[in-house]
């Protein structure tokens, strides 16, 4: 619901500006405000689902969730709506870590835990352009409020399936806050996507043909990740003297551990050039409507869901590292595939394998990555563990976001600087072709951040099938 919720207001976000008359300037905290709240507090929400009770954290998570779905559902003006998307993202970060932490504690069998991880993967990796083909239906057939309000519902189900079948967990022993390392961490945390954020943010929103973003080099970036550098580094020297960290540094110093949290946080990076760059492709220059680029992407979500069912199977048999290196190479040969789309290509025959590639291969780095990422943790440290990858993966989308918007953007620009028009007609001719190369260039460089997960995968993922039982284990213990 949570990965779900993040696409799919892109697709409502140009009708609830219409609606809400929102200027081109504002309508970036319809989804700013959700992720800037999110990725800010996500540890935090570890921390409280380890201290105060895992399924208890997870039903406030998804009550809070609805509730403030219902609010932006209905808000009459832009400022209700903004508030109740950051509220969105405060409960999320209760529910995100939450979730996974009750997986891990919950499904103690290896067998049984694979296939848990592997539904985990599957919407991990697959949720994402669900949300797109659900909100195109919702937002053609119903209205943009649908598509806050249809979380009311699905949260209502799980809460009332959830309250009789999870047992509560919490952490044994010293459970006191770490408010230091919280104010650090949030600060932080919130510094670090506000400055991606802002990279990546429209230098001229009021036109609509131009690709200008407000850069690395813009004040405001520079000075928020400046900001950011200070108080993580700060938030990790604390940590090392802490008497109950936040985040003890052995969660993320273990090599099996970081390698996996480096894993997602490039994967997440990379894969967003797909989504980004193949909708503006698919609408802007092949006319495409909201809903049918949003089923243009179901061969993505059926891969990956299909291949989960496999990937989960074969987990316990052949260890993580295995899976997680071919199903690399598989998703750069796919990303680079589709450096070679062009204004006449066709859907069929480079699009779609090239999904098809990605998909099955990201089911076997989505899967393995996850299990791995939570390989020796104590009971103590399960939900801030599972906040470590939660967060490794939204820091991920807020980098992918700035790095290849920003070089999209660039690339644009540089293409009409080397074939300039000589009037507004042949510069109307000319932009898709400019559009085409900057596809070209966020595909590679997502093709370059796949790779350097293929290498930081090669390099760290140690653990072998043997290790997963073991840790099985010592966890439920």
């Amino acid at each position: 619901m949570i990965i779900l919720d993040a696409s799919i207001v892109n697709i409502a976000l140009p009708s609830a500006q219409a609606d809400l008359d929102i200027s081109n300037a504002d309508r970036q905290w319809m989804v700013t405000a959700y992720t800037l709240a999110f990725g800010a507090l996500l540890l935090l929400g570890g921390r409280i689902a380890d201290y105060t009770g895992r399924k208890r954290t997870f039903i406030i998570g998804l009550l809070g969730f609805a509730a403030a779905s219902a609010i932006g559902g209905l808000a009459p003006n832009q400022e209700l709506l903004f508030a109740a998307r950051g509220l969105q993202g405060a409960f999320a970060a209760l529910m995100a870590p939450a979730s996974l932490s009750i997986v891990t504690v919950t499904f103690t069998e290896p067998k049984e835990r694979a296939r848990a991880f592997g539904v985990f993967g599957a919407l991990a990796g697959g949720g994402a352009a669900i949300g797109l083909i659900v909100g195109g239906v919702l937002t053609e057939y119903a209205s943009w409020r649908w598509c806050l309000g249809v979380n009311v519902p699905v949260a209502l189900i799980v809460a009332a399936a959830a309250i009789p079948i999870v047992h509560e967990s919490k952490a044994p022993g010293d459970t006191r806050y770490d408010i230091p390392g919280v104010l650090l961490a949030t600060l932080g945390l919130f510094s670090l996507v506000y400055g991606f954020t802002e990279a990546a943010r429209a230098k001229n929103p009021d036109d609509p043909r131009s690709t200008a973003v407000q850069g690395w080099g813009h004040p405001t970036t520079v000075t928020f990740l400046v900001v950011a550098v200070v108080l993580l580094v700060a938030f990790v020297l604390w940590e090392r003297r802490a008497r109950n960290p936040m985040l003890p540094l052995r969660v993320v110093l273990d090599r099996n551990r970081g390698g996996s949290y480096l894993v997602f946080l490039l994967v997440g990076a990379g894969l967003f050039a797909m989504f980004l760059f193949l909708t503006y492709y698919f609408q802007v220059n092949l006319g495409y409507t909201p809903l049918k680029a949003g089923f243009a992407f179901l061969p993505f979500s059926l891969g990956i869901i299909l291949a989960a069912g496999v990937v989960s199977q074969l987990l316990p048999r052949l260890g993580p590292k295995a899976l997680m290196v071919p199903g690399l190479v598989m998703a750069v040969a796919g990303m680079l595939l589709l450096t070679q789309i062009d204004q006449d290509s066709s859907y069929w025959t480079l699009v779609f394998p090239a999904m098809v590639i990605m998909s099955v291969g990201l089911a076997g780095v989505f899967i393995p990555a996850a299990s791995t990422s939570l390989i020796g943790v104590g009971h103590h440290d399960a939900g801030v563990a599972s906040a470590v990858l939660n967060t490794a993966q939204q820091i991920g989308g807020s980098l992918g976001l700035a790095l290849l918007n920003t070089l999209f953007a660039g690339a644009v620009t540089s293409y009409f600087v080397d074939h300039p028009p000589t009037g507004p007609q042949q510069a109307q001719q000319l932009a898709p072709l400019a559009f085409i190369h900057g596809y070209h260039v966020a595909f590679f460089w997502g093709a370059a951040l796949f790779t350097l997960a293929l290498v930081s995968a090669w390099v760290f993922i140690t653990a072998h099938k043997e290790d997963l039982p073991a840790d099985t284990a010592a966890v439920a213990a």
